[in-house]
C-alpha cells in the first residue's frame, strides 16, 4: 500500500550538505556588496536606497535569509526521490513494492482464514453468539466465543467494533462493505490485556442464537443483600411475580434464602425484559439500594438460565423452602386425643400455608360467615400476615398475597369458586401473580363442596380444608386399639390436605374455630397470646360441648374473658356479620373479637349487644305465636313455623337464626333433655335445629334426612346438609308441600335406638 515517505515527508529529496551563499558571499547581509569608491557593483535597489537615505542598518540576504549558507539537496535514499514508499496495509511495516502485506500479517491472515473456514465448515450448526451486558469488561470475554457488536468508527486500516460501553476492538483489513451503525458478529483473534486492546475478525455464520453474557461475579444470596448496599451483586432465583408500574417494571424474585424486588427500567410504563415470565429461573446483576425502607436491586441485566442451570437451581430452592416451611413442633393449647390424632394433618396444612407464603402465592381464605367461621378466619389472618410482611419485600404485600372472604353457605358454593377463579386468573394475567392457595375454613368437607372443588382442581390450584362438618361416609378406616386414626372421604379426591375431626373418630363438637386456631398457632407461634381465646368464642357461637371446649373456656378466662362475655362476643359477631355480608370486616371484627383495638372492645360489644337483643325480641314476638307444636307417638317434640310468613324479612335475624332462637325458647320451656326438633321453612327451603337427645336416642342426623328425602322426592331437586343437629335443606318451590310431608313422616317414624 503506497503512502507518503516518512523520511522526506513526501518531497522526494533530503539535505545532504551546506555551502556558502553566492548572493551575500557568506556574510548574510546585503550591504557587503558596496565598494570604497562609492560606486555600486551589482547591488540591489534596496541596498542602494539604504545608502541614499544615509541609513546604517544591515539588511539580511534574501537568498540565505541571513544564514550565509544554503542547503545542498539530493534524492531521498529511502524512497529514491519518488516521495512514496510501500507499506503493509495491516501493520504499516515497510515492504517490497511487489507486496501489499508483510509476511507476519500474511501468516496472521492465514490463521484468521483457518478459523473462519472452521466456522464455515459448521455453517449448518447453530452457533452461540454472546451479547455483553453493560457491566462486562475485557476480562469477562475469551477467544473461544462469538460476540455480537456494532461498528462505531471506520478508518482506512479497519473498523472499530463496540461490544458494550466497556469493551471494543479493532477489526483490521478491508472494511469497505461495512458502515457505521452496522451490527456484526465477530470472533477474537488477540486479547492484549496490558495494552487494553482487542483484535477482532468477522465471523460469517448463518444459524445462531443470541445469549446474554452477564458479568462474571460471584453469586450473592438474597438473605445477604443487607450487607451489600451500594454494591453490584449477582443473584440467581425464580421469578415469583411481575408488576408493571407507571415507571419501572418490578420483578419479585426468590432464592433459597429469601425474596427481594428487582427494579428494571427502559421507558416509563414500558415492560422491561418482556421475555421473562413468572416461574422462570433468572440471573440478575445490579446495584443494591433501598426503596421505601426495603432492600431493592436496580437491575443492569437479567437473563434466563439454561435448562440445566434452571433444573439445578429450582431443585436447590425447593429443598431449601421445604425446610423453611417446616413448622416448629409446638404443643396444642389444650389436651385432646382427637387433636393428637389430627396432628400430622394439621402440621401438613401449616406447612403448605407456610410454603405458599415463601413461594409468593396468594393465600385465598374462605370461611363460613358465622362466629365459628369468622374466628377461624381471623386466627389464620393474624398468623399469616406477619409472615407475608416478613418474607415479601413489598410494602403492600399483605394486600397482594392475602385475601379473606366470608361465604354465606356452610360449604364452598359455585358462586364463590367462580369469583375466586375469576380474580385469580385475572391477577395472573394482569399482575403476573401465581395461582393462589385456597384455604377453606368451617366448610369444604361435604359432598356439596365437590363441584366447586372440581373447578379449582382443573387449574391445579392447591386446596387446604379445615372443617368440622360431617364429611359423609368414611371410605377407609385405620383403627388401632379401637380408635380411628385415619380415613378418606369423597372430597379428598379434590383436596390436598383435609383436617376434620370425623376423619380420626371425632365429631363436630371440636369446632373449626378451634382447629384453625391450633393450625394458626403451628404456622406462627408468636401469635399465641393474641388468638388463644378465639376457640372459646367459636364453641359458644356453635353451641359446642366437649372436653376441649371447657379447656378453651378456661384459657379465655385466664386472659380475662368470662363465659358470659364470650357468649356476647359470639352473638355480636353473628350480628355484625349479617350486615357485612360478603365483606371480611377486617378491623371491625378485630375489635369485636378483642384481637386488636382492645381499648374500643367493651364499647363496641355494649353497643352491638343492645341492638342485637332488641332485634331478636322483635322477631320472636312475631314468630312465637305462630309455631305449630306436636309431640309424635315416638316421643319427639316437633315444632314447625313458616318463617316466610311469620317473621320479619330482610333484617336480622335471618331465617336460619330465627329458627335457632325459636328452638332455644322451646328448649327453655321443655328442658334440654327432651327430644326436640324445630323446623323453620319457606317456599323452597327449610332450616333444622334439634337437641342432642334426638341424635342420641333416635339417631337424628340432618345429612341422613336430606339424603332420604332426595330419594323419595327425586324431582324436587333436594340438596343441603350441615351438622347432625343443625342444618338446612333446599328444594323446588312447587314441590315444597310434598317435601315437607315426607320430612314430617320421616321424623314421625323414627324409632329409639
Amino acid at each position: 500500500m503506497k503512502t507518503k515517505c516518512p523520511k522526506c515527508k513526501g518531497r522526494g529529496s533530503v539535505v545532504v550538505d551546506y555551502k556558502e551563499c553566492d548572493a551575500c558571499g557568506g556574510t548574510g547581509y546585503e550591504d557587503d556588496a558596496f565598494d570604497v569608491g562609492n560606486h555600486f557593483k551589482g547591488v540591489n535597489n534596496k541596498a542602494k536606497a539604504k545608502f541614499d537615505l544615509g541609513g546604517d542598518e544591515d539588511i539580511p540576504c534574501e537568498v540565505c535569509n541571513g544564514k550565509g549558507q544554503v542547503e545542498v539537496f539530493d534524492d531521498c535514499p529511502h524512497c529514491h526521490g519518488t516521495g512514496q514508499v510501500n507499506v503493509c496495509r495491516d501493520c504499516g511495516k515497510l515492504i517490497d513494492e511487489k507486496y501489499d502485506i508483510c509476511q507476519d500479517c500474511e501468516e496472521k491472515r492465514k490463521v484468521e482464514k483457518m478459523k473462519h473456514d472452521e466456522y464455515v465448515a459448521h455453517e449448518n450448526q447453530v452457533r452461540n453468539v454472546y451479547i455483553l451486558d453493560s457491566l462486562c469488561q475485557m476480562r469477562d470475554i475469551d477467544k473461544d466465543k462469538l460476540y455480537k457488536g456494532r461498528i462505531t468508527r471506520i478508518e482506512r486500516y479497519g473498523a472499530f467494533v463496540t461490544l458494550n460501553n466497556n469493551v471494543w476492538g479493532l477489526m483490521r483489513g478491508d472494511v469497505s462493505e461495512y458502515k457505521v451503525g452496522d451490527d456484526i458478529i465477530v470472533f477474537i483473534t488477540a486479547i492484549k490485556s496490558r495494552e487494553g486492546k482487542i483484535d477482532l475478525a468477522p465471523a460469517y455464520v448463518d444459524k445462531y442464537k443470541l445469549i446474554k453474557l452477564t458479568k462474571s461475579i460471584p453469586r450473592t444470596l438474597i438473605g445477604d443483600l443487607e450487607k451489600k448496599k451500594g454494591k453490584v451483586v449477582r443473584i440467581d432465583g425464580e421469578v415469583q411475580q411481575i408488576q408493571q408500574t407507571s415507571g419501572p417494571t418490578i420483578f419479585i424474585i426468590n432464592d433459597e434464602s429469601g425474596t427481594t424486588e428487582i427494579a428494571a427500567f427502559d421507558k416509563a410504563g414500558e415492560r422491561s425484559y418482556p421475555e421473562i415470565e413468572v416461574g422462570d429461573a433468572v440471573q440478575v446483576i445490579g446495584e443494591v439500594n433501598e426503596h421505601g425502607g426495603k432492600t431493592q436491586i436496580e437491575s443492569s441485566s437479567m437473563t434466563k438460565l439454561s435448562p440445566e442451570q434452571t433444573a439445578k437451581l429450582l431443585a436447590l430452592i425447593d429443598d431449601a423452602l421445604n425446610k423453611r416451611a417446616e413448622p416448629d413442633d409446638v404443643d396444642f393449647l389444650v389436651k385432646s386425643d382427637v387433636l393428637n390424632r389430627l396432628k400430622p394433618k394439621m402440621r401438613e396444612a401449616a406447612q403448605k400455608i407456610r410454603r405458599a407464603i415463601l413461594d409468593g402465592r396468594t393465600i385465598l381464605l374462605r370461611h363460613h360467615n358465622d362466629a365459628d367461621g369468622i374466628c377461624s378466619g381471623v386466627a389464620m389472618e393474624k398468623a399469616i400476615i406477619p409472615l407475608i410482611e416478613h418474607v415479601n419485600p413489598s410494602n403492600d404485600a399483605q394486600y397482594y398475597y392475602f385475601k379473606r372472604s366470608p361465604s354465606k353457605a356452610p360449604f364452598y358454593e359455585l358462586e364463590d369458586v367462580v369469583k375466586d377463579l375469576s380474580f385469580a386468573l385475572e391477577d395472573q394475567e394482569r399482575h403476573g401473580q401465581k395461582l393462589p392457595l385456597i384455604v377453606l375454613l368451617d366448610n369444604g368437607s361435604t359432598e356439596e363442596d365437590i363441584v366447586a372443588l372440581m373447578q379449582a382442581k382443573i387449574y391445579d390450584i392447591e386446596v387446604v380444608v379445615i372443617d368440622h362438618h360431617s364429611p359423609g361416609e368414611l371410605i377407609t378406616k385405620d383403627e388401632r386399639d379401637g380408635e380411628i386414626y385415619g380415613a378418606t372421604v369423597a372430597v379428598d379426591e379434590y383436596v390436598d390436605t383435609h383436617v376434620n375431626p370425623y376423619l380420626v373418630g371425632g365429631d363436630s363438637q371440636l369446632t373449626a374455630g378451634a382447629l384453625a386456631t391450633e393450625v394458626a398457632h403451628i404456622i406462627n407461634p408468636d401469635v399465641k397470646d393474641v388468638i388463644k381465646h378465639l376457640p372459646a368464642i367459636a364453641a359458644l357461637g356453635d353451641r359446642a360441648e366437649c372436653g376441649e371446649v371447657y379447656q378453651y373456656l378456661e384459657i379465655a378466662n385466664e386472659k380475662g374473658f368470662s363465659k358470659e362475655h364470650l357468649a356476647k362476643i359470639a352473638e355480636c359477631v353473628d350480628f355484625e356479620a349479617y350486615f357485612l355480608r360478603f365483606m371480611n370486616g377486617r378491623g371491625i371484627m378485630d375489635t369485636i373479637l378483642a384481637v386488636d383495638n382492645i381499648d374500643k372492645h367493651d364499647k363496641m360489644i355494649d353497643a352491638l349487644y343492645k341492638e342485637y337483643q332488641k332485634r331478636i325480641d322483635t322477631q320472636l314476638k312475631a314468630a312465637l305465636p305462630n309455631i305449630e307444636k306436636t309431640q309424635f307417638e315416638n316421643g319427639i317434640y316437633f315444632n314447625i313455623i313458616d318463617v316466610e310468613k311469620y317473621a320479619h324479612k330482610f333484617t336480622f335475624p335471618a331465617p336460619g337464626k330465627t329458627c335457632g332462637f325459636v328452638h332455644d325458647k322451646i328448649i327453655n320451656d321443655l328442658g334440654e333433655d327432651k327430644p326436640i326438633v324445630t323446623l323453620g321453612h319457606g317456599p323452597d327451603f327449610g332450616v333444622f335445629r334439634a337437641t342432642d337427645a334426638v341424635n342420641e336416642q333416635y339417631g337424628f342426623n340432618v345429612n341422613d334426612i336430606v339424603s332420604v328425602l332426595a330419594e323419595r322426592v327425586p324431582s324436587a331437586g333436594i340438596d343441603g346438609g350441615g351438622h347432625e343437629c343443625a342444618g338446612s335443606i333446599k328444594y323446588i318451590e312447587g314441590l315444597g308441600e310434598d317435601v315437607l310431608t315426607e320430612l314430617v313422616e320421616e321424623i314421625k317414624n323414627m324409632s329409639k335406638n
